[in-house]
């Protein structure tokens, strides 16, 4: 499945706290066709470092396809000859150099032509949603078939099902926990913690002068380290890495460092520091339906009346089973299991093995 990214600009977007960003660009793809009712769309909300790259491919020569492939194109369980399926750029959109990404954040240009680094405003995850439903709006979508997505696409799904009931007719949050506490709160402050003791990082304002580096390929070590199971470091090993020596203190001489070095060096000269910052803020921040005035987590749950499939890694380290569990019962959700050696990234790596539950619960 070949497919096109597409822009839009919102006029006015109004944030969670307060500010307004006017002339906002929006990156969006979709799959398949809306039909003459306009009651087929199915909306994906994107995970923390993901794009609105879905399924399908680019090129035919791109090495892969979008993450959810598997499970989004014709006759698959997302079958884009029956649903019309949309999926859109966050706001400060953690890929800010992907030349096939458009999102508005620190590192885009304020209207004097300089990047805005934190005077850009706090957003929320709250406020993806309100530019999703913009694009949404834009396209004359008055209701959605449902609402999906892995990770803080799962939080943004259940942020629709609480700010947008009459909205949405069913949800699937996979690998998400809307109930999250401190220690998840915790985690994430150290994802950003990297980035902060770099001393290029310089507050935010080092447009000018170079990227922080080193504490950004820190950052994404820590990050992909903490979503994998040990499962997957165990099939690296404890052996060193060609040439490694561990008697070298200044070095990283064991395969398992080699190969989280190498992963964030391959994402890193995509990524913005400042924005993997606001996205840090914006999830330890989040409570489902605070965009309709929810103050926590339970009133924001109780707010949502659609049906939902909550998809789960039983070894998620970021957003464990137990809180899953917990939320699947205060919203009568039915729930099933993703195994495999990924951990929390089951939910993508390993999503197909959801597939029939997902068409079943579709076509309800």
């Amino acid at each position: 499945m070949i497919v096109e990214k597409q822009r839009i600009t919102i006029p006015e977007l109004r944030l969670l706290c307060g500010a307004t960003l006017e002339n906002v660009p929006a990156g969006y793809e979709t799959y398949g066709r809306l039909n003459a009712a306009r009651d087929n769309a199915i909306l994906v909300c994107h995970y923390f470092s993901g794009t609105s790259h879905a399924a399908g491919r680019y090129r035919e020569d791109d090495a892969k396809p979008g993450y959810w492939d598997e499970i989004i194109g014709p006759g698959k369980a997302v079958d884009t000859d029956r649903f019309f399926v949309i999926s859109v750029d966050s706001l400060c959109n953690l890929n800010a150099f992907d030349p096939n990404v458009v999102t508005l954040g620190p590192a885009s240009p304020d209207p004097s032509g300089k990047p805005y680094g934190l005077r850009f405003p706090a957003v929320a995850i709250a406020d993806f949603v309100r530019l999703q439903k913009a694009v949404i709006d834009a396209l004359g979508i008055e209701r959605l078939h449902a609402v999906m997505g892995p990770s803080m696409g799962g939080l943004q799904t259940f942020e629709w099902a609480a700010s947008y009931p009459e909205k949405v007719g069913r949800i699937i949050p996979a690998i998400a926990a809307p109930n999250f506490g401190a220690w998840l709160t915790g985690w994430l402050s150290l994802w950003a913690q990297p980035i902060r003791l770099d001393p290029a990082w310089r507050g935010g304002d080092y447009y000018a002068t170079g990227a922080p580096r080193a504490g950004l390929e820190a950052a994404l070590k820590l990050i992909t380290l903490h979503a994998l199971d040990a499962e997957w470091a165990e099939s690296i090993g404890r052996g060193l890495a060609p040439g490694g020596d561990p008697a070298d203190l200044a070095s990283a001489p064991y395969a398992i460092e080699q190969a989280l070095t190498e992963a964030a060096c391959d994402r890193a000269a995509l990524v913005d520091a400042n924005h993997l910052l606001y996205l840090v803020r914006a999830n330890q921040s989040y409570i489902p339906g605070a965009g309709a005035g929810a103050r926590d987590a339970d009133e924001g749950l109780s707010r949502i009346t659609a049906p939902a499939l909550m998809l789960y890694a039983p070894l998620d380290q970021v957003f464990r089973a137990e809180w899953i569990a917990a939320a699947a019962r205060k919203i009568g959700a039915e729930t099933f299991p993703l195994h495999g050696p990924y951990g929390h990234y089951n939910g993508i790596q390993n999503i197909a093995d959801a597939a029939e539950r997902i068409k079943t619960f579709l076509e309800r």
